[in-house]
């Protein structure tokens, strides 16, 4: 009955689609039936994004497609590598790590069947406690203290650790999707939660509705420290991104961008960039994080190959791409 649906759709309206150029006329006959993409936990950004877009995705081009939770984004390097999802969301640092060999889940692997679609957002490097901890600076983490990172292997749980090692705190690590942690920190069973997702974080926002936390900034001097020796970039965190924020807060960050098997087909991924890139609004209302998921920002990806698909929409609509960075 699904595969019926456009041909019957042609019919009661092919003239209009035909004026259109939509992509029930696209060469669907290599096409997938169906397609996953790979999210990351529950309660955190990329869940909350990938499902909605996936959604996107499946009414605009009429395949059926869903979300699925992983483990962040080293994980969905190497489920779209294997070709055990169509898509998948992951920032730059465990990106270039995947390519040249050294992601933590596969060794020695130069995962090449990985390309870039689209650019989403920037991932914030933030640090939030409980008020009654007492805790307003990295500074004042007492020794021992229980940090969350997040799902093992996920973005947070791969640079935070180092990043606060290197600020000089001392923690016990932690591991767990972001709603469980944030119950945990609300409980008493954690610290700190270190948090690497774009904002507005579900965790962080369902906490300060039933209690008071404190959103700890890094200063001046912890920012610099962190982009000299990691692959993020200066951040402030608006003050409208939180009840619990007054003025904006200082961070790093890093981009993410969505990801894609090389090896499928060059007309499904058109489409798939196209109904994408083109429809901003419908993308912010999935996550207001869409607001730089626009074509101006793939100059972010100097680290993954763009699908030949992706790659023509951008030429095709005045956006220039590096040849060396086409699959």
């Amino acid at each position: 009955m699904r595969n019926m649906m456009p041909k019957t759709f042609t019919l009661l309206a092919g003239s209009a689609l035909l004026v259109a150029g939509t992509a029930a006329h696209a060469e669907r006959s290599d096409w997938p039936d169906n397609f996953t993409v790979g999210t990351a936990s529950q309660g955190g950004t990329y869940f909350v994004y990938g499902s909605g877009w996936a959604n996107f995705i499946a009414d605009e081009l009429g395949i059926s497609g869903g979300g699925e939770v992983t483990g962040g984004p080293t994980q969905n390097l190497a489920l779209v590598h294997e070709g055990n999802v169509a898509f998948g969301l992951t920032t730059m640092g465990p990106a270039a790590d995947a390519v040249s060999g050294k992601s933590p889940l596969a060794p020695g692997l130069e995962m090449d069947n990985v390309c870039a679609m689209f650019p989403m957002y920037e991932t914030p490097f933030s640090i939030t406690a409980l008020e009654s901890s007492g805790i307003t600076s990295i500074s004042e983490i007492p020794d021992g203290a229980r940090i969350g990172f997040g799902p093992a292997a996920s973005t947070s749980d791969t640079y935070f650790p180092e990043i606060l090692e290197t600020l000089g705190v001392e923690f016990d690590r932690r591991n767990g999707g972001w709603t469980d942690l944030g119950g945990q920190l609300q409980d008493g069973l954690l610290d700190v939660i270190a948090f690497a997702a774009g904002i507005p974080i579900p965790a962080v926002s369902q906490l300060e509705v039933q209690t008071d936390v404190n959103i700890i900034e890094f200063t001046e001097e912890e920012q610099q420290t962190v982009i000299e020796n990691f692959p993020v970039a200066e951040f402030s965190i608006p003050a409208s991104t939180y009840e619990t924020l007054e003025e904006d807060a200082r961070a790093v960050s890093m981009w993410n961008f969505a990801i894609t098997g090389c090896d499928l087909p060059e007309d499904f991924i058109y489409e798939v960039t196209k109904v994408t890139m083109e429809n901003n609004d419908r993308m912010r209302s999935i996550h207001r994080s869409a607001a730089t998921t626009i074509p101006e920002n793939i100059k972010h990806n100097k680290v993954l190959p763009f699908h030949p698909g992706a790659a023509r929409w951008y030429e095709e609509n005045g956006y220039e791409i590096d040849p060396d960075l086409i699959k």
